[in-house]
């Protein structure tokens, strides 16, 4: 791969070179050609050549004899240069601003020598004609400067040839090799980051370091946090995934447990000689293992439409302390709570929120419930309203380290719950109730103090 994308960028470099180099040549014959059909062209007006052929307007002949005109002398004058008019024999026979020592006669070798060369003051000069005389037009050091050179046109062409290749060859080595350099530094990180996806795509989310990132860098840094968020929503997925496994298992063993039960004093209210209050008792112990099955899909059910945010929520502005004092008070009427020292406090007499009531119930019963039933009889259990939310707080057993973390997980059992009756998901649909409502849950505890839960409302 890496030497396909290699091959491919240098071959994309040479062909740009290659065109290029064509572009130029085109556009270089083109002007050229141009010039040569377009003489008056903007370039081409103020040469001395030009100047030289077009002067023959300014000039007349009058009786046989040339004449020059004002404007032509003006034209002289601001072109720079001088002028003598010579008849048939190299005579001079009039002149405009020739110099005084300029010759008054040029044989025909002189005419030739001066045309293809400067003389000795640097002069350059221009021939041209009118009728049967001939003027020479002289300009002191010009900016243009005339080269003669001969050549055999078939040699030149042949040689533009050879050179054209030659310079096309050299051009296209010198872009290949620094080309081939090139895509290599390029080439090398795209090889790294092709392989990099290939590797996301086989699910292996490993962040990679690469010591020379170059313009690439901010590719590598957004794979990298690709490769983190990937990571840390694979372990989650792993983690949902061994949870699921959990909750199927611990759902299968809750109900085989009733359902055995179940099944068992059937049979038993089929035998014909079972008294009636044994009848009584089978079918009084069918029912609470039945009502233990509903309670636990019912759990099941909700926590699931609360994890989905497929719950409605009933939400009702409440004053919260009478709310909660309300709950503790039903909750010291019913005998099963008499034995136990459950107290109220409250220091946010006007606190308003809003949020579901029977939820809210559920969700602060199942943590005062926890207290009750993993501790002795004597625990105190304090229940307060504030101005942030609502605090319960035991002075009992207190929870392991190791199960905090844990305690808000579906069916998880603490070290300290054996023969504890419950389907398990109480906190866990606590936990659920709160978040679905914006807010949060904080748990502290300490083995031998006791654990106090603090439900911090949005």
């Amino acid at each position: 791969m890496k030497w396909k994308l290699t091959v491919r960028y240098l071959f994309s470099v040479l062909s740009i070179v290659f065109i290029v180099i064509f572009v130029n040549l085109f556009l270089l014959i083109g002007i050229l050609f141009y010039q040569r059909i377009d003489g008056n062209d903007s370039l081409s007006a103020e040469t001395g050549e030009n100047f030289t052929r077009q002067f023959s307007r300014h000039m007349s002949i009058e009786n046989g004899q040339p004449v020059i005109s004002d404007e032509g002398v003006q034209a002289l004058r601001k072109f720079g240069g001088w002028l003598q008019v010579l008849d048939k024999n190299g005579n001079v026979v009039t002149n405009v601003l020739a110099p005084k020592d300029a010759p008054a006669h040029y044989s025909p070798i002189e005419l030739v020598h001066i045309y293809k060369y400067m003389d000795d003051q640097f002069t350059t000069y221009y021939i041209g004609e009118i009728e049967e005389y001939s003027y020479l037009l002289g300009v002191k050091n010009p900016a243009e400067q005339r080269i003669i050179f001969v050549f055999n046109s078939k040699s030149f062409i042949s040689y533009m040839s050879k050179a054209l290749v030659g310079i096309t060859i050299a051009d296209l080595l010198i872009a290949m090799i620094i080309g081939l350099l090139f895509s290599i530094i390029i080439t090398k990180p795209v090889s790294y980051i092709i392989d990099w996806i290939s590797q996301l795509k086989e699910r292996n989310f490993t962040v990679q370091k690469m010591k020379r990132q170059g313009i690439f860098k901010p590719v590598f840094s957004n794979l990298n946090s690709v490769s983190e968020t990937l990571q840390a929503q694979e372990e989650e997925r792993m983690k949902l995934e061994k949870m699921r496994e959990e909750w199927i298992s611990n759902v299968s063993h809750d109900l085989k447990t009733p359902l055995a039960s179940i099944q068992g004093f059937a049979e038993l209210l089929r035998e014909q000689d079972v008294a009636d209050s044994e009848r009584m008792d089978y079918a009084g112990v069918i029912e609470r293992k039945s009502i233990y099955m509903k309670e636990l899909l019912d759990d099941f059910n909700l926590t699931m439409r609360l994890r989905n945010q497929e719950m409605p929520l009933n939400r009702e502005d409440t004053r919260l302390e009478s709310f909660v004092r309300e709950l503790v008070i039903d909750l010291l009427n019913d005998s099963k709570y008499s034995d136990h020292a459950i107290s109220f406090e409250s220091n946010a007499q006007n606190v308003m929120w809003t949020f579901d009531r029977h939820l809210m119930k559920r969700a602060i019963m199942n943590f005062i419930n926890n207290a009750i039933i993993h501790n002795d009889n004597n625990t105190e259990i304090t229940v307060s309203v504030t101005k942030t939310g609502i605090t319960i707080e035991d002075n009992g057993k207190g929870i392991a380290k190791e199960d905090i973390d844990q305690i808000f997980n579906r069916y998880y059992r603490g070290s300290n719950t054996e023969n504890i009756q419950g389907t398990g998901l109480g906190l866990a649909i606590s936990k659920d109730i709160i978040e679905a409502h914006g807010g949060r849950i904080t748990l502290t505890s300490d083995i031998g103090k006791g654990t106090k839960v603090e439900i911090l409302l949005g």
